[in-house]
């Protein structure tokens, strides 16, 4: 243990235990999937981020190790801990730099949003030097002064490889063009239940699956219009759950944006 903070802290992260987990520490080789609660605070005690409450929810974090998620410092963390143990991490700007970026994507999501609504198109440090208005007042001041963060983890649950599904978001370009009618489908089938929350869930991930591969062509493409238009039916079977859910403006936006999708884009002929 002491030999392990001393490497964290020659790297940047000072680690307080709060309450000491169960049972053996993983070997967390690549591929393990790592389910924990964060709170994100600055140094003087200013939260940002809780997965507790963020968006009137509970939601955990899951990541898959090895994925190359946005904020690399937090895989560094979790492979300190066992599960259940409850970790106070405070870690240097070097280690922060891209949290407000990360930090909209996962407001977006508990909003349900699409996780990289009011990005650009272009790499996280780009954006960051772009001064690009992120939507929320503390990630722009965050951003445009970057400074340590403390992240507090409660690490619950570690997944071996191959003991878990994969998600959407860790598949290839392949496998999610592969996976995307499946999900359609699956959609389709809890509508028909009347299982609205999870059918909206299920039309929810395709979109964003979609989404991502779309950020990598260039608006107004032929690959990029192809991606739109397998966009489009679940956007409006998901747009159906939010009108039953009593989602009225969220409807009204989605339906505005279908209308008027194409206006600013040069699209290819026929």
């Amino acid at each position: 243990m002491e030999e392990e903070a001393r490497k964290l802290a020659q790297e940047g992260i000072i680690k307080k235990l709060i309450s000491p987990g169960k049972g053996y520490l993983s070997t967390f080789p690549s591929g393990t999937k790592v389910i924990f609660h964060y709170r994100t605070s600055l140094c003087d005690g200013m939260v940002l981020d809780d997965s507790r409450t963020m968006g009137g929810q509970s939601k955990p974090m899951e990541l898959i190790l090895g994925k190359k998620f946005k904020l690399a410092v937090w895989e560094r963390l979790v492979i300190t801990m066992r599960q259940g143990e409850i970790a106070e991490f405070t870690c240097d700007t070097k280690h922060t730099v891209l949290y407000p970026l990360v930090s909209q994507s996962l407001r977006n999501i508990s909003a349900g949003k699409d996780p990289l609504e009011g990005q650009k198109h272009c790499c996280g440090l780009a954006q960051i030097h772009s001064h690009h208005s992120l939507g929320h007042k503390d990630l722009d001041e965050l951003q445009s002064n970057p400074q340590p963060l403390v992240f507090t983890i409660k690490l619950l649950e570690v997944l071996p490889p191959g003991t878990f599904q994969l998600d959407v978001w860790a598949m290839t370009d392949e496998q999610k063009l592969q996976v995307v009618p499946q999900i359609h489908e699956e959609g389709n089938m809890l509508f028909k239940k009347g299982l609205i929350n999870q059918a909206a869930e299920k039309y929810y991930n395709g979109i964003a699956c979609l989404k991502n591969l779309q950020m990598k062509e260039h608006p107004g493409d032929e690959t990029w219009v192809k991606l739109d238009l397998m966009i489009t039916p679940l956007l409006l079977n998901y747009c159906q759950c939010k009108l039953l859910q009593g989602q009225y403006y969220e409807v009204i936006e989605h339906c505005s944006a279908l209308i008027f999708k194409y206006d600013d884009l040069e699209c290819p002929t026929s």
